[in-house]
């Protein structure tokens, strides 16, 4: 009888083409992700004359270089950037991979629509050159992030070198998520738990009664994040909620093919006994809004609490860390959280630009108005139309939000979208290090509602607080 096996193993097992003597590993690899940072691995295909070699399992899409503010070349203002983007329309034509382009109403944040177009599959392994690939896991893919020489390689062979086999972790949310706690506070108290080096080589499966009752978009939030602890990748084993997310999305199984892969899916979750590297355990009932008031994902706290005093950290190395944080973001030791200033608001990015994250700020939004700029970025082209169709565009809009197109906007801060040198800013993205959104911005992370109430309120705000009514 063999032994126990997790998620991770089933999937690494299946995948694992070659391993040599000394531990590394050729991965199959069973989809390919591409944006458009992708020219580099292009170049080198087309200096060695090689082709594509599987362009059936090969998707992109334009974000990280699109303007928000309109969704056409013309649009983006300066020519490098342009440049990428049509020279990956024009690498879709030449190698024949499917590419949702500017136009397309499929058009989005590259971890948006994988999802969404049913791409993204339980079982699978997926790549793409973006380390917030990690989101996919949460519909049990084994996803993870990889460098511009080794997307050249998956193009080339779809198959991909791993040195050695990585670490497993579990992390078990017990309990349950309180009124007002998003998926989005949950992973932000974990990385708070294990900090941004908890994670290091190890693969995340998140287990425990909070994932099992988390949507599918709430788990995308999660999974996205895992890089944000130094994981490898993140994963949520597939259930009934997963098969009812994916049936009758254009790129997922259909007719008989979809029973047999639901069959198959069903074997996927880890097995009783499975071993796991580490183990860690966290009360989700006692879990409240987070925001961010560092440099890092792991300096996070309560909206309830305050910002820390470096005199009190155990180290030195912590102590000049938090202190080199607060100097940067203007704060002062034991400030209250709910006293930090917001100047301004960005609900987007791969984490948290879904239909879900958006009707979630609108009910915050509605009948009241911002203090401060804020924008609303949908993920993808789909879920901008959806938004409408439902009148979430106008709540934003009555609230005085900017209502933009699909792409990463400012989260990377690579795109023309900015925070000024200086500026608070409520984000729902994913990092908030030294200049991420600009030279001298300020981030902080949060979830869309808390970011909803920190536009109307101008500075972090408990949303449980205008959840029942008292602001």
């Amino acid at each position: 009888m063999s032994a126990p096996q997790s998620l991770f193993d089933k999937i690494w097992q299946r995948h694992a083409v070659v391993t040599r003597p000394d531990g590394a590993v050729l991965l199959l690899v069973g989809r390919h992700l591409l944006h458009d940072g992708s020219a580099a691995a292009f170049r080198f295909l087309d200096e060695r004359r090689l082709p594509l070699h599987d362009k059936r399992h090969t998707f992109g899409t334009p974000d990280h270089y699109v303007s928000t503010a309109g969704n056409d070349l013309a649009s983006i203002g300066e020519a490098f950037r342009r440049d990428l983007v049509s020279g990956m329309a024009e690498n879709a034509r030449k190698h024949g991979f499917t590419h949702f382009g500017l136009g397309d109403p499929r058009q989005g944040i590259i971890h948006v629509i994988g999802p969404e177009q049913g791409i993204t599959l339980p079982g699978i392994t997926m790549v793409c050159g973006d380390s917030h690939t990690s989101s996919h896991g949460a519909l049990g893919a084994l996803a993870f992030g990889i460098g511009a020489s080794e997307v050249a390689h998956v193009l080339a062979t779809q198959t991909l070198w791993q040195s050695r086999k990585p670490q497993s972790m579990r992390i078990n949310v017990e309990g349950k998520l309180g009124t007002g706690v998003t998926a989005k506070d949950a992973i932000l108290a974990i990385i708070a738990r294990i900090g941004t080096a908890g994670g290091t080589g190890k693969v995340i499966e998140y287990a425990g009664p909070v994932f099992r009752d988390m949507s599918i978009e709430g788990r995308l939030s999660v999974c996205n994040m895992s890089i944000e602890a130094g994981a490898r990748a993140g994963m949520v084993a597939p259930d009934e909620n997963t098969f009812a997310y994916l049936k009758g999305r254009p790129y997922a199984p259909q007719g008989a093919m979809w029973e047999r892969a639901v069959a198959f899916w069903r074997t996927l979750p880890s097995d009783a006994g499975a071993a796991f590297d580490a183990e860690v355990t966290l009360n989700g009932n006692a879990i409240e809004p987070m925001a961010t008031w560092g440099t890092s994902p792991e300096h996070a706290s309560a909206v309830t609490g305050a910002v820390p005093d470096p005199a009190a950290a155990p180290t030195a190395e912590r102590r000049e860390a938090i202190a080199s944080a607060l100097n940067y973001m203007g704060l002062s030791p034991g400030m209250r959280m709910d006293e930090i200033p917001i100047n301004r608001v960005f609900i987007g990015s791969c984490t948290n630009s879904r239909i879900e994250d958006l009707r979630a700020a609108a009910a915050v939004l509605q009948g009241r108005k911002a203090k401060v700029q804020a924008w609303a970025v949908p993920g993808s082209g789909l879920v901008k139309r959806q938004a409408e169709q439902e009148g979430l565009d106008k709540v934003f809009r009555d609230a005085g939000f900017e209502w933009r197109e699909p792409g990463c906007s400012m989260c990377a801060g690579v795109n023309g979208d900015l925070v000024e040198p200086g500026v608070h800013c409520a984000s729902t993205s994913n990092r908030n290090f030294v200049g991420r959104q600009g030279p001298g911005a300020r981030t902080h992370l949060m979830s869309p509602t808390m970011a909803a109430a920190a536009a109307v309120t101008g500075h972090i705000t408990d949303v449980r607080r205008l959840m029942a009514g008292e602001a």
